[in-house]
């Protein structure tokens, strides 16, 4: 095939790819057009002459990640992935948008095969992407040997206008800039057009300048059907690995559009037939039949199938060779990638005794996490500026940091040098993007990532804590301050609602641990919950550590709640529910009221109410019989969904409002978060029965 007849396949092959989401938009009378009829030519050119996967095995460890970021252009990675031939139909093209089918509004990981990563909410695709850069880095610094590099590929983005408005990109961004990760490669497809119309109505800064700032390489490609110039500038960065590439793409929206093209009315409407028929006039297109895909494009873009299978085949002999050279580290390559825990690894989870001095749940998280560190080398994170408050951090195992000679040294260093071999992220204080990046370190594999910062910043990182929660990836949130409890520093920092809105989402599991056994419970569950993220929410201040030869065995937290203490054998009259230190206080009132109201009483522990709605109704009913209807449950936060649990006929002890400044114990005695209120409550209640 001459110069020509390629330059010609090429042309049929972005036409198909525009032409095919035209018409999948047009038959489910909704999407985005503009995005893939302009960005069409860059996203070939990058899955012809540059990305390495492999259609017939999406999980192949070593492929290259791609992340649509602005993920409203759906279709364009629909079209890529059918036409290169991954295990879906050209009726699953036909079913966009549609009930049940693998070709969803937005891109969905674990719908569609080939989607990396759920995209849609903008911005956020560019911090899961920095996060897979992050992973890549990690691994490739801990398992590649100079004769071996089993961990050797790159990470690229498609990502608009919209995606660079949004904070959390910047945040992203900086910190790729300053980690230096140079396999993390951002085609900017700038068309300068967004939703409600001209980008020159809110966003004119100079976005080359912008990321030149943040230390990323930046080049400019001015035609973006210009398939050789948009090739060469891949190339280029691909070669410049001392720092991430943005390469920006000047494109026009809904490209080939005689009526529409370069305006927002293509941004999110189909074009509508006159106008579909105009384009494909226009582009030398067959009107009929719709989804027309030539012959010789379909067997040229399914050719990805062989080239895919024998680079994986050629990563396959190099791993053979490194299996029997380094056949330790193969094993536990293999076992991280797969997301096996090690082998006897709760052997290692500390124990705490009920006789030793008050400690609290983020101290005895820390302790938890400096014993798994040894045994388990994929738990790698860091906190939004706070391992000094938070303790979320591995001591000894050195910072995520571009490699630099003499930096043992360097301030501020957890220890053990600076390199990409380091097991804590500085995040900075950036919590919207630490939480994608995790996100993204997780779903790029051999990796369980950890956060850290203050409870009441979950809401700066609730979007991608959301999106973690609907890809089901396995992240660990630890946050600390988790009250009122923290005292001094006032309303600001107190969170109140934020135990509520957490447990709103669905699939995260929140666990609010009461004493240190209970933390190392709460971390045993974070491990083994591979179905999604947990939230661990830590106290600031010192709780006792319950004697559990008096009280139940803290495991029952795996069941998300279960009986800590019954006064009696005999039925009880009053249950109280509490979590986190005020289930200390529901034990003393519930003392008090048996020793001096002669009441029966059952205080139960209820840290997790995710786990415990997914047990079986018989032992639900068993820890809250329905037959108790004085039911009280204690818990420093807003009382709003207790009634889930205390029905009509209970009580509630929590906040009405924000906090306040002033000493912890201050603060409880003035919200009423008393045991002499809970005692009140309680006679209260049973005087009124």
């Amino acid at each position: 095939m001459d110069n020509d007849d390629k330059t010609r396949l090429a042309e049929r092959s972005i036409n198909t790819l525009r032409f095919l989401a035209v018409d999948a938009i047009q038959n489910a009378k909704s999407g985005h057009p503009g995005l893939p009829m302009g960005g069409a030519a860059m996203a070939y050119t990058l899955w012809t002459r540059h990305l390495k996967y492999n259609p017939s095995n999406p999980q192949w460890a070593d492929r290259d990640r791609f992340v649509l970021s602005a993920g409203h252009g759906s279709m364009l990675i629909y079209a890529l992935l059918y036409l290169s031939g991954y295990d879906f139909s050209l009726d699953d093209i036909k079913a966009f948008r549609q009930w049940g089918s693998k070709t969803p509004g937005h891109p969905e990981f674990g719908i569609t095969p080939g989607v990396e990563v759920t995209t849609g909410p903008l911005g956020q695709g560019i911090g899961n992407a920095v996060g897979m850069a992050v992973s890549e880095a990690h691994l490739a610094a801990r398992y590649n040997r100079a004769d071996c590099r089993i961990v050797d590929h790159y990470t690229y983005v498609i990502a608009g206008d919209g995606d660079l408005m949004e904070g959390i990109s910047y945040e992203a961004c900086s910190l790729a800039g300053h980690l230096h990760l140079g396999k993390l490669i951002v085609l900017y497809d700038d068309n300068r057009i967004s939703l409600a119309g001209s980008t020159k109505l809110s966003f004119t800064e100079d976005v080359e300048k912008r990321f030149e700032s943040a230390g990323w390489h930046v080049q400019h490609v001015e035609d973006g059907n210009d398939i050789d110039a948009i090739d060469v500038a891949i190339g280029c960065a691909k070669k410049e690995l001392s720092c991430p590439s943005l390469i920006r793409v000047s494109t026009i929206i809904g490209y080939g559009s005689p009526c529409k093209q370069g305006s927002a009315s293509c941004h999110g409407s189909p074009l509508g037939a006159e106008e579909i028929a105009a384009a494909k006039r226009n582009l030398g297109w067959p009107l009929e039949p719709d989804f027309f895909i030539p012959e010789d494009v379909l067997s040229h873009m399914r050719s990805a199938v062989e080239r895919g299978g024998n680079r994986e085949s050629e990563w396959r002999s190099v791993f053979d060779r490194y299996m029997k050279i380094y056949p330790e580290s193969a094993a536990e390559f293999e076992r991280v990638v797969e997301g096996r825990l090690p082998a006897g690894w709760e052997s290692a989870l500390p124990a705490f005794d009920g006789g030793m001095k008050g400690i609290s749940t983020r101290k005895a998280s820390e302790t938890v996490l400096q014993a798994l560190a040894p045994v388990m080398p994929e738990l790698i994170g860091g906190t939004a500026d706070l391992n000094p408050s938070t303790l979320a951090w591995l001591k000894g195992y050195g910072d995520f940091q571009f490699p630099c000679e003499g930096s043992a040294d360097c301030e501020g260093a957890v220890g053990g040098g600076w390199n990409y071999e380091g097991r804590n992220i500085h995040f900075g204080v950036r919590e919207h993007a630490m939480g994608a990046i995790a996100g993204g370190m997780a779903l790029h594999g051999g990796i369980i990532p950890f956060t850290g910062t203050f409870f009441t910043f979950s809401d700066y990182m609730r979007p991608s804590v959301r999106l973690a929660a609907l890809m089901g990836a396995h992240v660990i949130y630890v946050f600390s301050h988790d009250s009122i409890g923290v005292g001094e520093d006032g309303p600001t920092h107190q969170p109140v609602e934020h135990l509520m809105s957490l447990r709103a989402i669905p699939g995260l599991k929140v666990i609010r641990p009461s004493d240190a056994t209970e933390t190392v419970e709460a971390w045993r569950c974070a491990l083994l919950n591979r179905q999604g993220p947990t939230a661990l929410v830590l106290s600031r201040q010192d709780i006792p550590v319950l004697d559990r030869t008096a009280y139940a065995p803290a495991e029952g937290l795996q069941r998300g709640g279960y009986i800590l203490w019954d006064s009696s054998n005999a039925a009880p009259d009053v249950i109280l529910i509490g979590t986190g230190s005020e289930l200390q206080m529901a034990l003393d009132a519930g003392r008090i009221l048996h020793e001096n109201d002669a009441v029966a009483i059952r205080v139960v522990s209820l840290p997790c109410w995710e786990t415990f709605d997914l047990q079986p109704a018989a032992y639900r009913e068993r820890i809250l019989p329905a037959s108790v209807k004085i039911r009280i449950a204690v818990e420093a936060g807003i009382k709003l969904g207790w009634e889930h649990y205390v029905g009509l006929d209970g009580g509630i002890i929590g906040m009405d409002g924000f906090g306040a400044s002033a000493p912890a114990s201050i603060l409880y005695e003035k919200f009423g978060i008393t045991v002499q209120h809970i005692v009140e409550t309680v006679r209260r209640l049973v005087k009124n029965t």
